[in-house]
């Protein structure tokens, strides 16, 4: 375990894209003891209503990797010729590369995690509370568990390319597709070092406001 304090753990979780350790295989029992502490999260009605597949099969693996990337080029020729959204946030040329590298090599992840939520928020009916019920179900045990990475020396980072081919990935994984959604696709590897620093974040005042969206005063 790494010696980290509350919030040192809390503000240096970063996504690992360059500074995964491809060479170094990760254990079973250490991606389930992650997992245990993950699944201490809250989630709606306690239900427990969740489910989880881990993939070190180099062959699957190489087929997740495939469709990845498939996903992320269907995503790109979305883009057209306004270009990428994210292009004039500070630091983007970074992400891109960082994007890349991960493309470039994700075929040599030594584990990848896929958290499937039960549920679907894409059909008809589902309202707003709805959604926010079924991800608020799921994605604090996502976020307990890279926390629980980091933790231990280890790294990952949230990854939706793939939901482009959400149908062939579920096939590939016997995924129910009609009653759960993957909810992202993490590689799973320990970290080239554990240095990691908060990132570039706006300022608290920038985001928030007290009572009201433009922040009128209190009475």
């Amino acid at each position: 375990m790494l010696e980290l304090t509350p919030d040192e753990l809390l503000t240096t979780t970063r996504t690992v894209r360059r500074r995964l350790d491809l060479a170094r295989p990760v254990p079973r029992a250490l991606i389930e003891e992650c997992l245990e502490v993950a699944l201490q999260a809250p989630n709606g009605g306690n239900l427990n209503a969740w489910r989880w597949i881990a993939v070190d099969d180099r062959a699957t693996i190489r087929e997740l990797a495939r469709l990845y990337n498939e996903g992320l080029e269907a995503y790109i020729a979305t883009f057209g010729q306004r270009g990428y959204p994210g292009a004039g946030v500070p630091g983007a040329d970074r992400i891109a590369e960082s994007t890349q590298h991960l493309r470039d090599r994700f075929a040599e992840l030594p584990a990848l995690v896929l958290p499937l939520a039960a549920g679907r928020t894409d059909v008809p009916g589902a309202n707003l509370f709805h959604q926010a019920s079924v991800w608020g179900s799921l994605l604090p045990a996502v976020w307990s568990f890279m926390l629980a990475l980091r933790a231990r020396g280890l790294g990952s980072a949230w990854t939706t390319g793939h939901l482009w081919r959400e149908r062939e990935v579920a096939e590939l994984l016997g995924i129910p597709h009609r009653h759960y959604m993957q909810a992202g696709l993490f590689p799973v590897a320990f970290t080239l070092g554990t240095d990691f620093r908060p990132a570039r974040r706006k300022p608290v005042s920038e985001v928030m406001r007290w009572n009201a969206f433009e922040g009128r005063a209190s009475a």
